[in-house]
């Protein structure tokens, strides 16, 4: 495969994962909007509005994970950032990596299990959902996590370019 096409392919797997993000943000806020205007105006709500929110959360904040571990701007301690500099960085930024991938690959290991575990005790989410649909974004997200910290891992930061 030509270096353009993985170059298109990888623009359109970002393009996708901002439009989910944006789109499932959009809907909590047209959601809880909706939800407090019911609830103001007939006195109850929509019963199934608020676990569908709590849902959401989760969709959302590890989607936003997984898109900010596409260019490494996860949330960390940058101790080392601020003492070690050079080559040493260069050597630290691939172990710091490689941890990434093991405990994210941990993560997606174990959480299938959770779902695999919901999907055959046919654990009921909310409004007749089955449960193991709305977890499934953990195993996906770790994995995607873990997939990009590896390929970070092979090309981390040049110590010139920091």
């Amino acid at each position: 495969m030509k270096k353009r096409h993985i170059v298109r392919l990888i623009r359109a797997v970002n393009s996708i994962e901002d439009w989910l993000l944006i789109s499932m943000l959009a809907a909590m806020v047209i959601l809880a909007v909706t939800q407090i205007i019911y609830r103001n105006v007939s006195g109850g709500g929509v019963v199934w509005i608020d676990p569908l929110l709590r849902m959401l959360v989760l969709w959302v904040a590890l989607s936003g994970a997984v898109i900010a571990s596409r260019t490494d701007n996860h949330i960390r301690i940058d101790f080392f950032a601020k003492y070690i500099t050079g080559k040493y960085y260069f050597y630290i930024k691939r172990i710091v990596h490689a941890y990434c991938v093991v405990i994210c690959a941990l993560i997606a290991w174990h959480s299938v299990s959770f779902v695999q575990m919901d999907f055959e005790y046919g654990t009921e989410a909310f409004a007749g959902i089955p449960a193991w649909i709305t977890e499934l974004i953990i195993p996906i997200a770790f994995g995607l996590m873990a997939f990009r910290y590896f390929l970070l891992f092979l090309s981390p930061p040049r110590p010139d370019k920091r």
